[in-house]
C-alpha cells in the first residue's frame, strides 16, 4: 500500500485521531489495535510530559519522532506512535503573545505539524476536546474516528461482561437508567468489588443502584442543592398534612 501511495507522490504515513467523551475507550481501542495487528506501541502521555518541554520543547519532541523512525526502519511492521490525551498540544494556537508558556506551546505545535506532514508510520492521537482542535491539524489527520458513548444494547452487554450474578431484567434496568461510558461502568464495578471485600458479603441490587447514582458529580451536586432547599436552618420541613401542624 505504501509503495502505491509513494508512486503517486502521496504521503505514505497514516495519521489518525480518535475523539469522543472521556471513558469511551479511545486509548483502549489503540491498545487493542496494536495487539490485534502484532505491532509495538510507543505511548506518549502528553498531560504528563508537556511541562517537561518548557525551555527544551524542540529537542524533546523531535527526539520522540527520531526514536520512532529508528524503530520503524528496524522492524518489519511499523509500530504505532500514540499521543494520549493530546488536547494540550492540538488545541487552537494563541496569537501573538509574550507569555513563555504560549510561545513554547506554539513551538511544539509547529514542530508537530511539520513532523506529521512527513510522517512515514502510524500515528494516533486521542482527545476529548475535538472542538478545540487547531484547524491546521485537520488536514494532517487522514482518519478522524469518533467514539461515542455506548448505546443501551452496548451498555447492557458491558454490564453483563462485568457482573455475572444479576437477573436479565436488572442488566437492562442499569443500561436504560444510566447513560454511562465504559470507563464509568468500570468505576462502579471497582466499587462493588471493594464493597464486597470490606463487608465480606455479596452486594445487592439496591446498593448497585446507589453506586450508579453517586457516579456523576453534576447529579450529586443537584441532589445536594435540592436537599438544602427543603431544609431551613436545621429545621425539618413537615408535610402539610402533618397532624402536628393542624
Amino acid at each position: 500500500m505504501q509503495e502505491i501511495l509513494n508512486s503517486k507522490g502521496l504521503p505514505i504515513g497514516f495519521n489518525c485521531i480518535f475523539y469522543g467523551p472521556p471513558g469511551t475507550g479511545k486509548t483502549e481501542g489503540v491498545l487493542q489495535l496494536a495487539r490485534k495487528t502484532g505491532r509495538d506501541l510507543m505511548k506518549v502521555d502528553i498531560s504528563e510530559t508537556k511541562s517537561k518541554w518548557f525551555g527544551d520543547s524542540e529537542k524533546l519532541i523531535k527526539k520522540i519522532f527520531t526514536n520512532y523512525e529508528r524503530i520503524r526502519t528496524a522492524q518489519e511492521l511499523a509500530p504505532i506512535l500514540l499521543f494520549n490525551e493530546a488536547d494540550a498540544i492540538l488545541s487552537k494556537r494563541s496569537g501573538i503573545s509574550d507569555s513563555n508558556v504560549d510561545q513554547t506551546i506554539n513551538t511544539i505545535q509547529n514542530i508537530l505539524l511539520k513532523e506529521l506532514e512527513n510522517f512515514k508510520g502510524i500515528f494516533i492521537a486521542t482527545t476529548n476536546l475535538i472542538d478545540n482542535l487547531d484547524k491546521a491539524f485537520e488536514r494532517r489527520f487522514l482518519f478522524k474516528i469518533q467514539i461515542d458513548r455506548p448505546d443501551i444494547a452496548a451498555r447492557e452487554n458491558i454490564w453483563k461482561s462485568k457482573l455475572d450474578f444479576l437477573a436479565p431484567e436488572q442488566y437492562l434496568e442499569l443500561a436504560r437508567s444510566f447513560e454511562f461510558s465504559g470507563g464509568e461502568i468500570e468505576n462502579i464495578i471497582r466499587k462493588i468489588i471493594t464493597h464486597e471485600i470490606i463487608n465480606a458479603e455479596k452486594i445487592d441490587f439496591k446498593a448497585i443502584l446507589g453506586f450508579c447514582r453517586q457516579e456523576k458529580f453534576e447529579k450529586n451536586l443537584n441532589n445536594n442543592i435540592e436537599e438544602k432547599k427543603t431544609t431551613i436552618l436545621g429545621f425539618q420541613n413537615y408535610k402539610k398534612e402533618d397532624p402536628y401542624l393542624a
